[in-house]
């Protein structure tokens, strides 16, 4: 018997899923959701577009644990190319930009915007409609900018998006049963 990822429509919208990403059958898909080429969603994640929508960029990773939602009417959800969402991490109506870390256990809430290149460190809250600036580095509760990211801070995040789709192709090749 093989396993399939449970993959929902919800109210006549059903995901759209690009067919180089891996979604693991642990994980659940439901409503407008659109995940981007080489994208990876792990076991036990959640990406719920039931009230709005979710748009998920190339090279993306969802972590294990990880909770992605909505807000109704108001705040979509929406992350660029070459996000890393680490392990545990709750995102509910916020924008993600392109090449961006979000560490383990993290909270970002309703209308956050996290520019390009930052990181949000894990366990890191933040609070809803903040506004975070390109290249930063985000800690603590709330969130709040600690400094600018460094050259080595920059290739860390590419380093944990490429090698997510390692992973993502190690895992599409393994027969699931």
């Amino acid at each position: 018997m093989t396993h399939q990822p449970d993959i929902r429509p919800y109210r006549g919208k059903r995901p759209q899923i690009a067919a180089s990403a891996y979604i693991d059958p642990a994980a659940v898909i439901i409503g407008d959701v659109v995940i981007g080429e080489d994208s990876s969603v792990w076991p036990c994640s959640v990406v719920r577009g039931d009230v709005h929508y979710i748009r998920i960029g190339a090279r993306t990773n969802i972590q294990d644990g990880s909770v992605l939602h909505v807000m109704r009417d108001e705040w979509p959800l929406i992350l660029g190319d070459d996000v890393t969402v680490g392990h545990s991490v709750t995102l509910h109506g916020c924008t993600i930009e392109s090449r961006c870390l979000i560490g383990m256990g993290a909270v970002i809430l309703n209308g956050v915007t996290i520019g390009a290149g930052s990181i949000v460190a894990a366990g890191t809250l933040i609070t809803e409609r903040t506004a975070i600036p390109a290249g930063s580095l985000v800690m603590g509760s709330p969130g709040r900018v600690k400094r600018v990211l460094t050259e080595i801070d920059k290739a860390s995040i590419d380093a944990y998006a490429k090698r997510y789709v390692g992973y993502k192709n190690i895992y599409r090749e393994e027969p699931t049963a």
